[in-house]
C-alpha cells in the first residue's frame, strides 16, 4: 500500500463500476460456423441492438456469480456453465454512461446446450458467426476477437478441449470442428490426423458405417 494511502478510509478514493460480460461460442452444425451468442436488448443509452449478455456486480458479490445471474436470467443457459475468466476491460471511456470496468468471460458449449436456449427464447437470443458479430457497444468487438483467439490456442494441439462433439465421433467430424474453430482446414489430413491422435481412445468393435468405402473408426477424448 501507498504512504499516502495509510489511514485514509476507502471511500476516499473514486470507483468504479464492475460489470460482467461473456463470450458464449458453439460450432453451429448446419454450416459448421463458430458462432456467438448475442442478446438483443432495447437501451435509450446505446444505438446497438445486439450485445454480449452481460450485468453489474451487486454489492458483495462475486464475479462468479455475477457471471451465472447473467447467463442465467438474459440467456437460460443451466447453472452448470462455468466460464473462465478472459479478460479485464479498464478504459475509463469505454461505457458513456460513466466509469464501468468490465471482467471478461469465455465459455465454449456444444449445440445440444445452445440449440434448445435459441428454440425457445428466439425473440431474445441469436448466435451470430464471428465474422458477423461486428459494430457491437462498449468494447464487446474486443472480447468476441479475444474470446475467439482463447478458443483458437486451446484447440490448436487438443482433440477437443472444450468437448463439443458428443462421443463418440469419427477423425472427420473432428477435423471439421477443428476446421470451424480455426475458420480455415488444417492443411494436411495425415499431419492432423498424426497430432490428434494420441490424445485419444479409438472404440473398440465400434466402427461407423458409410455408404462409400470401408467403415469410420470411432474415438472418445483420452
Amino acid at each position: 500500500m501507498d504512504d499516502d494511502a495509510q489511514g485514509r478510509p476507502l471511500t476516499a478514493y473514486p470507483r468504479p463500476s464492475v460489470a460482467v460480460d461473456t463470450a458464449v461460442l458453439a460450432v453451429r452444425p448446419t454450416d459448421g460456423q463458430l458462432t456467438v451468442l448475442l442478446i438483443r436488448r432495447e437501451s435509450r443509452h446505446l444505438d446497438q441492438s445486439e450485445a454480449l449478455p452481460g450485468t453489474f456486480v451487486h454489492d458483495r458479490q462475486r464475479l462468479a456469480e455475477a457471471v451465472a445471474r447473467s447467463l442465467d436470467q438474459k440467456v437460460g443457459l443451466p447453472a452448470d456453465v462455468v466460464p473462465e475468466q478472459l479478460h479485464v476491460f479498464d478504459d475509463p471511456e469505454r461505457d458513456s454512461r460513466g466509469w464501468v470496468m468490465s471482467v471478461a468471460h469465455v465459455v465454449a458449449l456444444p449445440w445440444r446446450v445452445v440449440e434448445p436456449i435459441l428454440s425457445a427464447r428466439p425473440e431474445v437470443v441469436v448466435d451470430r458467426p464471428i465474422d458477423r458479430a461486428r459494430g457491437l457497444p462498449f468494447d464487446h468487438d474486443d472480447i468476441v476477437r479475444r474470446a475467439v483467439a482463447w478458443l483458437r490456442e486451446r484447440y490448436a494441439e487438443r482433440p477437443d478441449p472444450a468437448g463439443l462433439l458428443d462421443e463418440p465421433f469419427t477423425m472427420r467430424q473432428l477435423r471439421e470442428l477443428h476446421t470451424a474453430v480455426a475458420g480455415e482446414p488444417p492443411s494436411s489430413s495425415d499431419a492432423f490426423r498424426r497430432r490428434m491422435v494420441d490424445h485419444l481412445v479409438a472404440v473398440k468393435g465400434e466402427l461407423l458405417r458409410g455408404t462409400v468405402g470401408k467403415p469410420a473408426q470411432l474415438f472418445r477424448r483420452r
